[in-house]
Formats: structure tokens, sequence, C-alpha cells
């Protein structure tokens, strides 16, 4: 079966750096398009005002002389009108030459503006009848007038040579006030058509060196982001593979979002595995522990089924040691489960917050109710009221508990416990001592293993599955305390709790 297009889009990988450049890219040309486009145009404005107001000026000049011609435009009434020495310069003689009647007249025809506009090669100046007949120009290919007059008062007019201000007005007898003709000025503008054509180079020039700088800056900036991405992947896909693999994100010496999410990668690894093997070690010991009163019990069962039902003797003790295993089944399931919990306490109680003194007061109170014979001895003179430790009060009331109860059951003459709490150095302490058989040196580094009883037949009797002490280390180290155990064979032992004093 052949795959379809969509499946084959979806299959389809792009780089999140590609994704990214091309992003970064987009939004420096858009910047950079907005941006050049805005100087370009203020630039081509202002040009284009000062060319305007200098055509326009032209034009007031050559209208000033030509509005005092009467009659219709023609090169005989118009080339006087405008100066003396305009048909020499028509004619392409060089100078102005200075009349005796000029000085007479007192006419500076040097400084005349119509011949300083007919001298100027930029400036084409064509004067029309009103048939559009050219009366007068010094522009070598001059328009006609039918396509001058479809053109604005002044508009820019594209042409091979650039662009040309185009500047017109109609030319209107100062005595008659008919109109005689039209005035068109064209600016070629050399000056404003070299600038802009430059200044367009330069955009288009720095606009490639813009982006091909950006494009290499973007390239190592974004390799630097997306490198640790690529070793987190490469790491989640050989734990996909391998579970229990220890592959880890080396340190990326970053101080950023980036060094914070492998470090948070590489605990929620160590978390993820920790529980598999939580997981792992609570089948284990579930179907270790569980398989002895099984068998107990099975065991009284086969014999119950093939004779012993018709022996009452043998029928009631049979019953008897079931519903024991039964119950210690029940227990030991009970202290497996409170074990694992054990290990999660920081996600299901973050926030927990503990009064000491009320807790332990508390639990010495029940513990005295419940053991009657025994002097349980509390001392918190040191113990501020309210002094408080992050932690969930129910967990700190069964640390204590399984630690009296192990005193209490571990008692032999002397049954006597003492209890303390107190304050030092920004530390809660807590103190259980009993004075009862003790435990060797080569016991004591074992009995926070899970199942592990020091005397396992004394210990059975006693209703003991060998993980209280399991449970209270793993709560206590859950909320970043210390348990210590000192102790002696025959002299008792003293177990030692520490935790973080959790200050106002």
């Amino acid at each position: 079966m052949k795959p379809n297009k969509t499946s084959k889009k979806e299959a389809r990988h792009i780089s999140l750096v590609y994704k990214w450049i091309g992003g970064v890219l987009m939004i420096i040309a858009a910047s950079f398009a907005i941006f050049t486009a805005t100087i370009y145009s203020v630039v081509n404005q202002e040009f284009l005002r000062q060319q305007t107001s200098s055509s326009q000026n032209v034009v007031q000049t050559f209208r000033s002389r030509l509005v005092k011609v009467n009659q219709r435009l023609t090169v005989s009434n118009v080339v006087p009108i405008l100066s003396p020495n305009t048909e020499r310069i028509l004619q392409g003689e060089a100078g102005v030459k200075r009349s005796t009647e000029d000085d007479d007249k007192g006419e500076d025809v040097v400084n005349d503006p119509v011949l300083a506009v007919l001298s100027n090669k930029d400036l084409h100046i064509t004067i029309y009848n009103d048939r559009g007949e050219i009366a007068f120009t010094n522009d070598n290919h001059p328009q006609l007038l039918s396509k001058v007059k479809k053109a604005k008062r002044s508009q820019v007019v594209n042409t091979s040579s650039g662009k040309v201000l185009r500047s017109k007005a109609p030319i209107y007898s100062q005595r008659s006030h008919k109109l005689t003709g039209y005035l068109v000025v064209d600016n070629t503008m050399p000056a404003y058509n070299k600038v802009m054509k430059r200044l367009r180079r330069g955009i288009f020039i720095w606009a490639f060196i813009a982006l091909l700088l950006s494009a290499i800056a973007s390239y190592a900036l974004i390799i630097s982001f997306v490198r640790p991405i690529k070793l987190m992947s490469k790491v989640a896909r050989k734990v996909d593979e391998q579970p229990d693999s220890s592959d880890r994100i080396p340190d990326l010496h970053r101080r950023d979002e980036l060094g914070d999410l492998s470090v948070a990668f590489n605990h929620m690894l160590d978390r993820m595995q920790a529980y598999i093997q939580q997981q792992k070690q609570f089948v284990g010991d579930v179907s270790h522990e569980l398989r002895t009163p099984v068998a107990v019990i099975q065991g009284h069962l086969n014999m119950l089924e093939r004779w012993g039902k018709d022996d009452p003797k043998i029928l009631d003790e049979s019953i008897k040691a079931s519903l024991q295993e039964t119950d210690r089944m029940k227990y030991l399931i009970q202290e497996m489960l409170d074990l694992t919990r054990a290990e999660q306490v920081d996600v299901q109680f973050p926030h927990a917050v503990t009064k000491v003194s009320e807790v332990v007061k508390r639990v010495v109170g029940d513990m005295r109710m419940l053991h009657k014979d025994f002097l349980i001895q509390l001392d918190i003179d040191n113990l501020p009221a309210d002094t408080q430790i992050k932690m969930y009060n129910n967990h700190l009331e069964e640390i204590l508990i399984i630690l009296i109860d192990n005193a209490v059951k571990y008692s032999t003459n002397r049954k006597e416990v003492d209890v303390s709490a107190s304050v030092s150095k920004k530390r809660v302490d807590l103190v259980v001592q009993d004075f009862g058989e003790g435990i060797s040196q080569d016991d004591l580094q074992k009995i926070f293993n899970r199942f592990y009883r020091v005397d396992k037949a004394r210990t059975r009797a006693k209703g003991g599955n060998g993980l209280g002490l399991s449970i209270a280390q793993k709560l206590t180290t859950a909320y970043h305390g210390e348990i210590k155990v000192e102790s002696a064979v025959g002299s008792g032992s003293r177990f030692e709790l520490s935790f973080p004093l959790l200050e106002k």
C-alpha cells in the first residue's frame, strides 16, 4: 500500500534552524524595507519640493512677461518681450552683449532671470499659442500641446533619460484677459535623478549586505539555542529505547532558560527512572514477601481439604494460622505502599508545613496511652512553641511512631523511652532513645534496608516486617532531613533526626 500525500506531508521534517532563520530574515527584510522606503520617500519628497518650487519660480518669471502680449503668441512678439538678447542665445552666439540702449534704460542684462533660465541646459521652455502651435522653445524635442495638456499643473514624467518635472500654466493677456497661449517648463532634474539612482543602488547593496550578515549572525545565534535542544532530543530517544539508560544532558554552562531546562530535564529523567526502579522493587518485594504467607495459607487449606476438616483441633489451628498470615499480609502491603509513597512526598506535599511541638506532644501522648507499662519521657524545653519545618504533619507523626514503637518492642528489663526535641544552628533535632537490646555494629549498616531484621525469629514474633525503619529513612530524606543511629548491644539504641528549620 502506497502512502498518500497527507502522510508524506506529515512525515516531512523541516529543521527548526531553517524555520527560525527564515522567520528572522523575513522580519529583518520587512523592517529594512519599511525603514528604507520611509527614507527614500522623505528624500524624494524633499527633492521634488525644491525642484517644484524652482520650476514654479521660472513659470512665474515667464508669465510676468508673456501676459504683456495682447494678441496670440508668436515668435515675433514672444522673443522681444522675453529679453533683447534672447534671440542671440537661441542662435547659439556666446556671451551677452550690452548695448548703449540697455545702459540708457538701466537694464542689467547679465542678471536677467529669463536669460539665466534659457542658458540653463536643465530647463526646457516651450511656449504655445492658443491653437497649440509652438511660438518659442529651447527644447530640441518639444512635446505636442495635446499631450502636455493632459498632464497636471506640476507632474513628474518618466522619460528614457530619467524623470522630468513638467510644470505648465495658461497665459492670459493682461489687458484683454483672453487666452493667448500656454507655457510649459520641463525640469530634467539631473542632480535629482543622479542622487536618487545612487540612493536606490545603495539601498539594494546595503539590503543584500544586511540580509547576508543577519543570516550569518542568526545562524550562529540559533545554532547556540538549537544545539541543547538537539542534545535533549538525542538523550530522550536513547532513554526511550533503553529506560535504564544513564545518558544525561551534559552541563551546558548556560545561565539562562535553556540551562534551567537541561537541569530540569535531567532531574525529570532521574525521577522517572527512580519511579521505574520503585515499581520493579515493589513488585519484587511483594512477590518475595507474600510468597511465605501464601504458602502457609495454601498448606493449611490443603491439609483441611485432605483430612483436617474432620478434626476440630486441626481445623481451629489452621483457621487461626491462616487469619494470622492474612493479617500479616495486610500490614505488609500497607507498609509497602507507605514506603512507595514516602519516596514521592515532594510531589504530593510540596508546600506542607508542620508545627513540631504539637506533633511530638500528640504522638508521645498516644504512645503513653498504648503502652501504660512504659515510662515515655518528653523533653522539649529547648524547642520554641512556634518552631516549624517544611513537612506534612502526618509523616512526622509516622516517623516518631515507628521509632517509639521499635523502642518499645526492643526494650528488655528497663521499660523506659526518652523523646526530646530542640533547635540548634537552624536545624530541628529530635531524639528517640531506648535502653533495650541494642544493635551490633555489623547490623547498624543494614537496619534501614528493606525487610532487614536483626533477629528474624524474634522480630517475626513481635509482628515486624522489617519495613518500618526503611519508611522512616525514606520520609526523612524526602524532606531533606537526616537520620542517624547509635547503638551498643545490651545498652539500647539512640535514633537522631534532623530537619531544616523553616524560618519566618
